[in-house]
């Protein structure tokens, strides 16, 4: 396998103004299925942090209250007595916009002020493109008297209320006001990883860039600055400690970083053109696929991305895409509801236009029946390239927010048959096809230790077997739910059309508030990222 096949190189990134390193070796990646394991892990490593050890964070929400574990400590705990033992504790919050919206600034604030009286720094964050946000959700720990300790986390979970969830999909007991269509406490499926190795010093560094950006921090809100100056918060980032060295190799990983950063004024001064590494590598992957394109994703909108999956479609006739989406949006109402079904049913009507029977798209129920919400944003091509990360396939994480995932290639062979299902010579990897094998077991109620798994190793048996799997639970709820429930939790996600007069409004709505475009304006004319 040769990773410049998969991996952009140092031009294929274009951005020379980021010191981020073009992929690093010798890393130890492991997934964290939902919050409760990504929240326990998190809770040992940052209790094991002592004095003059680093604490960094980005987040788009966090909120102070959440329990990590059923009998506590809550985010705001950990942070705070992890400072008041002398860790450094600096983090990022998008300031985000107000409560009255459904955001988190009331939250978001309550946390950082809660970690500045114990010690730490946290910073409102809102150098983002007018309407958009800092998606970002990474927390590095570094231990500089002992590196190889060093850990980050990276993916798709917010330290906020409604994550903690596992893979009974109950639902978090302190949830987030949701659609009604997903209960009191919404069933929440996530993913997130854990990094150790070289890596970290590459997602360090990405923090720090973030954290030293001399931009304003309310720099496109002023009403914003004034009620910050008058509450006296801080608007100053302190200096960063020293960046200690990268971590020893330890593992057999191969992971290269990709972000989102919208093209913005004032620039940022690490990506002054903006980064669309996120697309640029979501799009050399999937022009690579010729078997099976694996994804979870809380959106899958935008015809720009669905033109990308139907183009490879059609060129590589065995190919099929199997994703797995949210059954409803997670939000409800007459203005707020058909912009968010819009983008979905014009992408997925693109893609099965290309190949209507190599399309493939489920959503996820619990046992008792209740939609679980889809908040993981996962992808693996071919059992070969796998990414995690806080992006969601749709233009607005491409190109206009700010967003961070990790893309993973293993130099350990998967020996088990197909051994090299595109043909392609680069042989299945271990762990890109264990991601998808550990979320296709959850998914179709497998045994946990693999030992179901001999249909599901290759790609056309794997398809008939999810296919087979989501339409007997369809037709057990057709018939009233007579009988034993069949194993599996997925059925078939069959989006709902708009009338015509919605669309009218929905898809300009959905275009310019839900879904807008932060490329510079000669991307924008030559269609790319």
């Amino acid at each position: 396998m040769t990773l410049r096949d998969w991996f952009l190189t140092a031009q294929e990134r274009a951005n020379p103004g980021s010191e981020l390193p073009v992929w690093t070796d010798g890393n130890l990646v492991e997934p964290l299925i939902h919050g409760s394991a990504y929240f326990d892990r998190l809770v040992s490593e940052v209790e094991a942090l002592r004095a003059g050890d680093h604490l960094f964070f980005t987040d788009w929400r966090g909120d102070p209250d959440e329990l990590m574990r059923p009998d506590g400590p809550t985010v705001a705990q950990l942070f705070a007595r992890a400072a008041q033992r002398g860790v450094i504790v600096k983090g990022l919050l998008w300031r985000s916009h107000l409560d009255t919206l459904s955001y988190s600034e009331a939250e978001n604030r309550d946390l950082s002020e809660t970690l500045r009286a114990a010690g730490g720094e946290v910073l409102m964050d809102q150098r983002v493109r007018r309407g958009g946000s800092h998606h970002q959700k990474l927390v590095v720990l570094r231990h500089p008297d002992d590196p190889s300790r060093d850990v980050a986390f990276a993916g798709g979970i917010d330290l906020c209320h409604s994550r903690r969830d596992d893979a009974s999909h109950a639902g978090d007991p302190q949830p987030v006001g949701m659609s009604p269509k997903y209960g009191p406490n919404p069933p929440w499926h996530d993913v997130q990883l854990a990094l150790r190795g070289p890596v970290v010093g590459a997602l360090d560094t990405t923090f720090r860039e973030r954290w030293t950006d001399p931009m304003p921090l309310d720099s496109e809100n002023p009403l914003a600055y004034l009620r910050d100056r008058l509450r006296g918060s801080d608007l100053t980032p302190d200096p960063l400690p020293k960046q200690p060295a990268d971590p020893p190799p330890l593992g057999p990983h191969h992971v290269q970083v990709l972000r989102t950063y919208p093209a913005v004024r004032p620039r940022y001064s690490f990506a002054p053109d903006g980064e669309r590494t996120v697309a640029r590598g979501y799009t050399k992957a999937v022009r690579r696929a010729r078997r099976l394109i694996y994804l979870e994703d809380q959106y899958l909108w935008s015809t720009e991305v669905a033109e990308l999956f139907a183009q490879a479609l059609r060129e590589h006739p065995e190919l099929h895409l199997v994703a797995v989406v949210p059954r409803h949006p997670d939000v409800d109402g007459k203005l707020a509801l058909p912009p968010n079904m819009v983008g979905r049913e014009q992408a997925l009507s693109l893609c099965r236009r290309a190949a209507p029977d190599r399309v493939h798209v489920f959503d996820v129920e619990n046992h008792e029946g209740t939609p679980v919400y889809v908040h993981a944003k996962a992808c693996v091509v071919d059992d070969v390239w796998a990414s995690v990360g806080s992006d969601n396939f749709n233009r607005r994480s491409w190109t206009h927010d700010s967003e961070l995932s990790c893309a993973v290639l293993d130099d350990t062979r998967d020996e088990r048959a197909p051994t090299d299902p595109a043909g392609l010579g680069d042989g299945a990897r271990a762990f890109a096809r264990d991601l998808r094998l550990r979320l296709w077991r959850e998914h179709l109620d497998r045994d946990p230790d693999g030992t179901q798994d001999d249909d599901l190793l290759d790609p056309a048996d794997a398809v008939a077997a999810i296919d087979a799997a989501a339409e007997e639970l369809d037709r057990w709820h057709a018939g009233g739910r007579v009988g034993p429930r069949p194993p599996g939790r997925l059925r078939p996600h069959r989006p709902e059309r708009l009338p015509w007069r919605t669309r009218v409004w929905a898809l300009p709505a959905y275009r310019l508030v839900y879904d807008p475009d932060g490329r510079p304006l000669r991307a924008r004319r030559a269609g790319t990222w």
